[in-house]
């Protein structure tokens, strides 16, 4: 089934794409120019030729962290669209394969509301799956030893941070793609793009509570080391409390010096064995009236 439009998608990094575009497709200079910019934030601006949409989605491709989140540029006219990225997009490559089995969209307003779920769809995901991984970081947080060694929670914020980095804007540019007024879309198009803005609205919420629980989550762990090192100094210092004075009197009836006591004297030995234990005894009674073992 033949759609009702032309798409033609580029790669902004190729050079011959990039010439088609400026000289060959008509496009504005603007739009030209926001197709083709290496860095881009999530807009829609409408002109009286067509619309200008650019989004932003999870990046899934192998190797990839899906918090390096994928651009995608449109420019969408009455019977054309243009799109342009610069790396892989599970999104529109699923589109393509509906559009050649002909199950794809057949109307330009079909195709940009699609690419928008699907888009919505992968983020989704995307957010659960960090929410699991939090999940599981809260269950272990007693044991230090792992949360350390993976450090889940700042994983989790580092995360959050970026893709609510695009999403908030990107939420604007569906709520004004819902508002742009003409033919290029229908009520129930704009319908569509209006319950979309609402899904990123609940997605940021979503991402909101993330960031909060791994601060919240973070915050105790940092909390139950630190009173693991406290139990761990407090363990040494009793320790040495204990064996300071020990170790003076060792030190002090070993010198070598003419007049020591004791050295005539067989019992000498065994009666300061007695006395550095009444000492020790008499340490951890005042540790233990002090509440402090």
């Amino acid at each position: 089934m033949k759609t009702s439009f032309d798409w033609k998608h580029l790669d902004f990094t190729d050079a011959d794409d990039a010439r088609w575009l400026r000289h060959e497709s008509g496009v504005p200079d603007i739009v030209a120019d926001a197709l083709l910019n290496v860095d881009s934030r999530p807009r829609a601006l409408q002109t009286d030729n067509g619309v200008l949409l650019i989004l932003r989605g999870v990046n899934l491709n192998p190797g990839s962290d899906m918090e390096d989140m994928v651009s995608v540029r449109l420019w969408v006219e009455k019977n054309r669209i243009i799109s342009s990225s610069r790396r892989h997009l599970i999104s529109l490559n699923e589109i393509s394969k509906k559009i050649e089995a002909g199950k794809g969209p057949q109307t330009v307003g079909e195709f940009v509301n699609t690419l928008v779920e699907r888009l919505g769809d992968f983020i989704t995901e995307a957010t659960e799956k960090i929410e699991e991984v939090l999940d599981a970081a809260e269950n272990e947080l007693n044991d230090s030893a792992v949360i350390a060694r993976n450090s889940p929670f700042s994983i989790a914020r580092r995360q959050t941070a970026r893709i609510r980095r695009y999403l908030a804007p990107q939420r604007e540019a569906l709520d004004r793609l819902s508002r742009i007024t003409g033919p290029l879309f229908n009520e129930d198009d704009r319908a569509r793009f209006s319950e979309q803005a609402n899904h990123v609205t609940l997605v940021l919420e979503d991402i909101d509570l993330v960031r909060e629980r791994a601060m919240v989550a973070q915050e105790e762990f940092l909390s139950i080391v630190a009173h693991e090192q406290n139990a761990r100094m407090l363990v040494l210092s009793i320790v040495a409390a204990i064996f300071l004075p020990l170790s003076f009197l060792t030190g002090l009836m070993g010198m070598n010096v003419a007049g020591l006591p004791g050295l005539v004297n067989e019992w000498a030995f065994w009666i300061l064995v007695v006395l550095m234990l009444i000492i020790t005894a008499v340490i951890l009674l005042l540790f233990r009236f002090k509440r402090w073992v």
